[in-house]
């Protein structure tokens, strides 16, 4: 029978981290978005700072960054991540192929040059996904403006995921562009393209689960949330007809410490047969992982 219980060791499962970084020192100057405006984003560590306490640290250099964050992997059952290309992490996909993937961060600015560098970087590293920060875009860009089709298309080509922000921004931007309808027309445009919303959909989480009901290449994942701070309404999604759907991503070393989330993870009320699904199968298979 399902019962709810405590989360397995990770160890045992073999987690799949889907949002994971390295603890640079240039990590400031990488949230350096022009177009925040008030004062107060310019004195935060990062542009949610007033979302997130005690950040985790950041390393002299790059191989010092790569050991730190791989030790923290093994600490506590990481067993693959997910993480932005930069060369930190192209790096470390070399000295670590098994265990390092790679995303390509999209600017839809960029217009055919970007498809051509996207599909180019594809070509060289193995990208696993495309990912796209809309409210990071200048100018601002939802998930279904025009802009991006282009990217969607290439997504299919390749046959990568592309991964979207969807709720209000941590950083201080207007919140329509990452509103969770804008996904509605992008998977009825692009039934080919699996989406995938990421930071909490909040507060329409409840639009985001609908919208996952409907459309079978829509699915989201935890990144940039505590787990103690994961929507209800998800957890409750997870146990029932979204046990395919929600997975797990962190957001170390953006925000908070894996020591923080995986201690938090226990107390998260997930059905026992969910746990692997969570926190690996439905990562593989949405992302085609090893």
């Amino acid at each position: 029978m399902s019962i709810v219980g405590r989360m397995p060791r990770p160890n045992d499962v073999g987690t799949i981290d889907l949002m994971i970084g390295f603890p640079s020192p240039e990590r400031r100057s990488s949230y350096k978005f022009a177009g925040l405006k008030d004062e107060g984003s310019e004195s935060l560590e990062m542009p949610a700072g007033f979302l997130f306490s005690d950040l985790p640290g950041e390393s002299s250099d790059d191989l010092e960054a790569i050991a730190t964050t791989v030790a923290a992997m093994d600490e506590f059952g990481v067993e693959q991540g997910m993480f932005s290309v930069d060369d930190v992490a192209i790096t470390a996909k070399k000295l670590h192929p098994e265990r390092v993937h790679l995303i390509g961060a999209i600017d839809a600015n960029g217009g055919a040059e970007e498809v051509r560098r996207l599909r180019q970087q594809h070509a060289d590293l193995g990208l696993v996904a495309l990912g796209v920060f809309q409210a990071g875009l200048m100018p601002l860009q939802s998930i279904a403006d025009p802009m991006l089709y282009p990217f969607h298309a290439l997504a299919v080509e390749l046959g990568l995921p592309l991964v979207a922000n969807a709720g209000v921004p941590g950083p201080r931007f207007p919140a329509e562009v990452q509103h969770v309808r804008h996904f509605d027309d992008v998977c009825y445009d692009f039934p080919e393209l699996q989406l995938v919303m990421r930071h909490g959909a909040e507060p329409w989480q409840a639009l985001a689960i609908k919208l996952m009901l409907k459309w079978p290449g829509l699915s989201y994942m935890t990144s940039a949330f505590a787990p103690k701070h994961y929507p209800e309404e998800i957890v409750a999604y997870a146990n029932s007809r979204g046990a395919d759907k929600v997975m797990y991503a962190g957001y170390y070393p953006m925000g908070l410490q894996l020591s923080r989330i995986f201690a938090e993870l226990d107390n998260v009320p997930l059905r026992d047969e969910v746990w692997p699904k969570f926190l690996r199968t439905n990562a593989q298979r949405v992302f085609n992982l090893p």
